[in-house]
């Protein structure tokens, strides 16, 4: 399994497709690993070289002293770039990833080709939600919080009719470095990138879940409303769009990657 040194995190990674292809790069949310993004992959890869990687302090890739900010995990994605030879990419975002891929359209622009901002928002909730969640965890554990975390990520309806995706979701959260978690949580806390976001240039796909109570439709909006030109699409899901409406997320994606 593939690890790349970076500056203070060793950064698990997947790199799948032809060689000479475009190259997308998956971000996960807080509280995931890169295997989120399995719902997309095969679509992905018969036109594009798809690099998945899980963000600083979760899934395998090491946990560094926090707290993080969203400066330095946009800068972990340039810097596994680098080291993957990869002069520009694509970039798909969801939650956390999505504010890394605004992050990286305001500090990065040459790198990027195309960029898509699912579920995701220019600030993120409360400083108060946040300190709250950031002491829960240190006194119960992951265990503590995985329940309520899915009941955000996934539709009533959806947690009924696919019972073994959200078990599946929750293990994987409950799975997440502790440590990671906090530190991730402490960069969505101090993160607020509402006045910067309209110095995105790239082209940019904008997607939100009807019923996300974590990032709202508004907050899809106001991006779509100040990055030019940016296409706003509304799924009927709640935070995991790409798993909870997957066809049509997939669809959405390929269409905006191929125009």
């Amino acid at each position: 399994m593939p690890f790349a040194d970076l500056k203070g995190s060793r950064v698990h990674y997947e790199l799948t497709g032809e060689a000479k292809a475009p190259v997308l790069v998956f971000s996960n949310s807080l509280g995931t690993n890169f295997s989120m993004w399995e719902p997309q992959l095969p679509e992905m890869r018969k036109k594009m070289r798809v690099l998945c990687y899980d963000t600083r302090g979760h899934g395998k890739t090491s946990v560094s002293p926090g707290p993080y900010s969203i400066e330095q995990l946009g800068r972990d994605v340039l810097g596994l770039a680098d080291a993957l030879s990869i002069d520009e990419f694509s970039f798909c975002g969801l939650s956390m990833g999505g504010m890394i891929g605004i992050w990286l359209g305001v500090h990065a622009p040459q790198r990027l080709g195309k960029l898509a901002l699912c579920s995701t928002a220019a600030k993120i909730g409360s400083p108060e939600s946040w300190n709250a969640r950031i002491a829960a965890v240190p006194k119960g554990g992951m265990r503590s919080i995985s329940q309520a975390v899915i009941e955000r990520w996934y539709t009533a309806r959806f947690r009924e009719k696919a019972p073994e995706i959200a078990e599946r979701t929750k293990q994987m959260v409950e799975n997440t470095p502790a440590e990671g978690y906090i530190a991730c949580c402490e960069a969505l806390r101090d993160a607020d990138l509402r006045t910067s976001v309209g110095s995105v240039r790239t082209p940019t796909l904008v997607i939100s879940g009807t019923h996300d109570p974590a990032t709202p439709p508004s907050d899809g909006r106001f991006l779509a409303e100040n990055i030019s030109g940016a296409r706003y699409v509304e799924l009927d899901a709640a935070h995991l769009s790409n798993i909870e409406q997957q066809e049509r997320f997939t669809t959405e994606l390929n269409i905006f990657l191929s125009a």
